[in-house]
């Protein structure tokens, strides 16, 4: 059995437990959380601790999968925690993904440890898409719609603005420009042509709503490249119209093989529940982390280094008979 531990335990946290109780060569051992333990309801009957015990556990986890969030935890988590276990996470800030492996590398490798990054579904199931749709069909041009859907990351950035309480952020294709790129047609498209963000905001007592407006329309990497729409609402509202957490997407990749011989690839995700999916891709990718560890294939690793294989509780001989 594999034991797992999770760091962080909100919605990410609570889809990763999921997923692992479904994972039959897999046993859950604790759950550690920057809370007080005691306060902490969770849906198995995993021991709580407190991250500040996350060291106590460095012989006891075998993979350590980290649910924080990419804007201010995981760049300090990740490669703090390769130090001491084998690590998954989702960091999710693509323009930052290349600065995030090289710091996660150097303390993965130095320790013989294996850490897997920006796993999920964009980056990770998106990722690999981009890279068969470019490698079966070079002479093409991909592109990535997200939503409509709640960006678990971006939900995360807009909650650590001061002042505010409570926030949903939802991701939305431009319906224009997915018609003209699934017409085989190859524009040229910037963020801000392709999505909208809608961003429902539950604000602190006194809170500034000018403030937290102009700081969420202006931080990069999340929202200053867009058009972005803040709607000012209350936590009863909030919990009312905007409980779930649903999202998907599509990666489109169109080109040609020979003149006038055209073809499209299309990969989509529809998901009633953006976080226990994320969490079920974090957890195939913490079998493949355990697996490369066992293998001494030590350092940071990303979707990219992976082969199926090492994802699925299955013999291979078996995927050969019945899947390939």
């Amino acid at each position: 059995m594999i034991r797992i531990g999770i760091c962080g335990y909100g919605n990410l946290g609570r889809g990763v437990e999921k997923a692992c109780l479904q994972a039959k060569d897999m046993e859950l051992c604790a759950i550690f959380t920057r809370r007080s333990p005691s306060d902490l309801k969770v849906e198995s009957n995993t021991p709580v601790y407190n991250t500040k015990d996350l060291e106590k556990f460095k012989d006891k986890i075998d993979v350590m999968i980290l649910c924080g969030g990419s804007a201010t935890d995981l760049p300090k988590q990740t490669p703090e925690l390769a130090q001491w276990f084998n690590v998954v996470d989702s960091f999710d800030t693509h323009a930052e993904i290349f600065h995030h492996f090289t710091n996660v590398h150097e303390n993965a490798e130095k320790n013989q440890k294996v850490a897997i990054i920006s796993t999920g579904w964009d980056p990770g199931l998106f990722s690999l898409n981009r890279i068969l749709m470019e490698a079966v069909l070079p002479n093409g041009t991909d592109y990535t719609f997200w939503g409509k859907g709640v960006s678990q990351g971006h939900s995360d950035a807009i909650r650590r603005i001061p002042g505010v309480a409570d926030a949903r952020q939802y991701t939305i294709p431009k319906e224009k420009a997915l018609e003209v790129v699934r017409s085989g047609m190859q524009p040229e498209l910037s963020v801000r042509d392709k999505h909208l963000r809608d961003c429902y905001v539950v604000l602190k007592e006194n809170a500034n709503p000018n403030e937290v407006e102009n700081a969420i329309k202006t931080m990069p990497n999340y929202f200053a490249d867009y058009d972005t729409y803040v709607h000012f609402i209350t936590k009863e509202e909030l919990e009312k119209n905007h409980k779930g957490i649903p999202h998907g997407g599509f990666v489109i990749r169109t080109g040609e093989t020979s003149n006038g011989v055209k073809h499209k690839l299309e990969f989509q995700l529809e998901l009633d529940s953006n976080p226990e999916f994320t969490g079920s891709v974090m957890v195939a990718y913490a079998r493949a982390c355990y697996r490369l560890a066992c293998e001494k294939d030590f350092g940071c690793k990303t979707v990219f280094d992976i082969a199926p294989k090492y994802l699925i509780n299955e013999e291979y001989s078996s995927l050969l008979k019945h899947t390939l």
